[in-house]
């Protein structure tokens, strides 16, 4: 009877999904549901190809909240979670990843379980934006099961896991299952209850072409269901924003600082009057480089590790070599580093300082009073901070290249994220 309740609770909280939030729905259609034991699977567990749960966990759930959980594992698959996390941490992933999916489905009015991760100040930032931010605390976990790559020593006891081929008594008993297809899915009961025995052990860790093959068909779904869920008007601006992330990834940072950097550089052509002595008949258009003149300004708060001062300065300066940039660097915090600047020729290589003096708080205004003060104003001034700090009122008349760390928005300028 158990099981019969959990199954119903189930089905009936996908029908309200696919009728009240058909994105959402129509992407837990595409996750069939398997019951696992819960010496693996505590709560619920997605490997982008099923939906495994613990019937005693979905038991004690409201339909509301099953609703969220189902919503939830759907969209960490939508979303890609599996596939975007590259060399992370996987327990900081999969708290990042939550904290980024949770916000959206409670404002989009479904119920989170007990215990859901939610925090206000992730509200409106990726996965990638909110793992930066995050520490190794013990007390922080995800309500879900995330085996995507655990080897399978870690996926429950041996005792679980199939028979070695040497000792099978079947044929088929102990292979993998293959990734599964659009026919397989198909060929799911209507219930979406997979009644196989599958779930008495942990699935093996996707391989690299499962990922890959998972990836293409989950973007597809993805906006296949954003793109009925428009059609309806039933697509919050919160989920259509991480839609547009999937879909349109942003290119990572070095990608656009490097992009911008070099839109600066001009190689512009001079119509000098031709030499007499060499007969030239004609005035022909001669290649006549320009030199381009960067600040680079560091936040020396204690927002921006020593570490990653290096690493962008090192950027910097594999870029500085191809578009011929005369670099001058400073530092501040609340005021300008009396150590500074430091003037780096388009020849000289970009060293940071051994040592910089900061750590008070954050004002962006000394730099740019100081970039006033020059005989010229520079192409490009780039900032490398985390943006909490007192803004000038107002941008100079140069472009202005805020590279951030964290989740503060600039009121002008454009604003790169630091992943």
């Amino acid at each position: 009877m158990l099981k019969l309740d959990v199954e119903t609770k189930l089905a009936a909280a996908r029908t309200r999904l696919i009728i009240d939030k058909p994105f959402l729905g129509a992407l837990v259609l595409r996750l069939p549901l398997q019951p696992a034991r819960p010496d693996w699977c505590k709560t619920t567990f997605t490997d982008a190809r099923k939906l495994y749960y613990n019937a005693d966990y979905i038991e004690h759930l409201s339909l509301a909240e099953t609703q969220f959980v189902l919503a939830q594992e759907a969209l960490h698959c939508a979303l890609l979670h599996f596939a975007r996390r590259g060399h992370r941490i996987q327990h900081l992933w999969d708290l990042a990843c939550d904290f980024a999916i949770n916000p959206i489905l409670i404002h989009d009015g479904l119920t989170a379980p007990p215990g859901a991760l939610y925090s206000h100040e992730y509200e409106g930032m990726t996965a990638e934006e909110i793992y930066p931010l995050l520490h190794d605390n013990e007390n922080d976990s995800s309500r879900e099961e995330n085996l995507y790559d655990k080897p399978e020593e870690q996926q429950g006891g041996k005792g679980d896991q199939p028979p070695p081929p040497d000792q099978e008594q079947d044929e088929d008993e102990g292979k993998s299952p293959r990734p599964q297809t659009e026919t397989d899915e198909q060929a799911q009961p209507e219930d979406g209850v997979d009644e196989d025995r599958e779930g008495a052990h942990a699935p093996p860790p996707l391989s690299a072409q499962e990922r890959e093959t998972l990836e293409v068909q989950w973007k597809q779904r993805l906006a296949g269901a954003a793109q009925q869920a428009m059609q309806a008007g039933k697509l919050s601006g919160d989920l259509a924003r991480l839609v547009d992330h999937v879909l349109e990834p942003k290119l990572p940072w070095r990608m656009l600082l490097a992009h911008h950097m070099t839109a600066q550089a001009r190689d512009d052509y001079s119509y000098t009057r031709p030499s007499s002595r060499r007969g030239e008949p004609a005035i022909l258009p001669s290649l006549r480089s320009h030199q381009l003149d960067v600040v680079i300004a560091l936040d020396t708060s204690g927002s921006i590790s020593g570490e990653e001062m290096l690493e962008f300065v090192s950027e910097i300066d594999a870029i500085k070599g191809q578009i011929r940039a005369r670099v001058v660097l400073h530092a501040c915090d609340d005021t300008l580093s009396p150590d500074g600047p430091w003037v780096f020729e388009a020849w000289e290589p970009l060293v940071i300082p051994a040592s910089f003096k900061g750590g008070g708080g954050t004002d962006f205004r000394p730099v740019f009073e100081w970039g006033s003060t020059l005989d010229r104003d520079p192409d490009l001034l780039v900032y490398f901070t985390d943006a909490e700090g007192r803004f000038p009122a107002g941008p100079p008349h140069y472009p202005v290249i805020w590279l951030v760390k964290g989740k503060a928005k600039v009121p002008w300028g454009q604003r790169i994220q630091l992943n």
